[in-house]
């Protein structure tokens, strides 16, 4: 198995402001999902036949952000300083500093989403 993770899914409230925010903080642009009618969803970038992990913000139905259970890093590359420094800005709260991982596995930080959701940062650089 080359990866434990195949896809995340991150339930927001305001799928207007969760996007805003993932978009300010990532720097990407996320691309709208087709899916069941009673749903929304965007996407963050990746190509899923090269063996890039992806996942999306998901509305509607059964979709209720949490700030306990499951926390889904996402990739910071180069600087995890640089999306850390746009998440109060974008909406969001640091509820962790930047932090060295052991093993020299680089750096990672816990926030807080537009959403209320805890989503963890993490680089190598």
């Amino acid at each position: 198995m080359p990866s434990a993770v195949n896809w995340f899914q991150i339930p927001v409230s305001d799928i207007s402001r969760a996007r805003a925010f993932y978009e300010t903080i990532c720097g990407l642009a996320l691309q709208k999902m087709e899916g069941p009618p009673h749903m929304e969803m965007w996407a963050f970038p990746a190509d899923r036949r090269s063996g890039e992990i992806g996942g999306h913000l998901v509305s509607g139905e059964g979709a209720v952000p949490s700030a306990t259970g499951t926390v889904v890093f996402l990739n910071a590359d180069p600087d995890l300083q640089v999306a850390l420094d746009r998440v109060e800005g974008a909406g969001g709260r640091i509820l962790m500093p930047k932090t060295p991982t052991t093993m020299d596995a680089g750096s990672f930080a816990l926030i807080a989403d537009s959403e209320g959701n805890t989503v963890g940062l993490h680089s190598l650089g």
